[in-house]
């Protein structure tokens, strides 16, 4: 039986892509876990799915008035709170010269603000049940520079930051809070990318939104001695360059 039967859990951004595969990974887990995101039909749907231990709120992260709601029916649904995953993103294209303010601003409400006042809202609840754990996902954009999205790196780097700093200030409470780290994950938001993208990482491939998943799964039920830790989901990606292949150092027998 797991420690968080008849505790709640709450997903951000959970309607689909890697929030949807969370959902689906700790109800298994025997949590009850709230749907929270702006796409009703779609979140309503997935909590139809997977039956009564799921249940979808309509949700905007950068509404205070909707973080109590959620929250507060969370607890009434399906228990104490337990655990929160800040999932919820949006990307916007544009460089430092060319993103629009507003559009700056719109990113930076909901990829930082949103986690921000999720954990502020949502970490006496978890003080008052003993403890818990905060996961924010933050993206491989948290670890590194990439050109053209400005806004986006800006929010993830933060977003990483924040984790720390959330870390320190919630140790005394008992909640953990640890940042996840996935690289180019196949999900609506990178619909459309296509593979050469990911031809020279060590695993020349995108990831599948369960394999974060299993790593969310796992910051939340396995890695007890770990807080404001990074957690990285990336095929590679960031680990460095591949300069050679085997076959131009053929006389190596490790190919280098």
């Amino acid at each position: 039986m797991s420690k968080y039967n008849h505790r709640s859990a709450i997903v951000t951004g959970g309607s689909r892509g890697i929030g949807a595969a969370v959902v689906r990974a700790l109800a298994k887990e025997g949590l009850g876990v709230v749907i929270a995101d702006i796409r009703d039909a779609e979140g309503l749907q997935l909590a139809d799915e997977l039956g009564s231990g799921v249940s979808f709120h309509h949700l905007d992260v950068t509404m205070e008035s909707d973080w109590s709601r959620a929250l507060e029916a969370a607890e009434s649904d399906h228990g104490p709170l337990a655990v929160l995953v800040n999932n919820a993103g949006i990307l916007d294209i544009g460089g430092v010269t060319e993103v629009h303010r507003p559009i700056f601003r719109h990113v930076l409400d909901v990829n930082l603000y949103g986690a921000w006042l999720g954990m502020h809202s949502a970490a006496p609840l978890l003080a008052r049940a003993g403890g818990g754990v905060i996961i924010n996902v933050s993206s491989t954009a948290g670890l590194m520079g990439y050109s053209g999205i400005a806004a986006y790196v800006a929010s993830k780097w933060g977003l990483r930051g924040l984790t720390k700093a959330a870390a320190l200030d919630l140790a005394p409470a008992g909640i953990r809070v640890c940042s996840v780290h996935p690289g180019p994950i196949r999900t609506p938001m990178t619909a459309g990318l296509d593979d050469s993208l990911v031809a020279t990482q060590p695993i020349p491939r995108f990831g599948e939104p369960d394999e974060v998943a299993a790593m969310i799964r796992f910051v939340a039920m396995e890695a007890t001695y770990s807080t404001g830790s990074e957690f990285v989901v990336d095929g590679g990606a960031t680990t460095g360059a591949i300069l050679a292949t085997p076959e131009t150092h053929s006389d190596s027998p490790i190919g280098l």
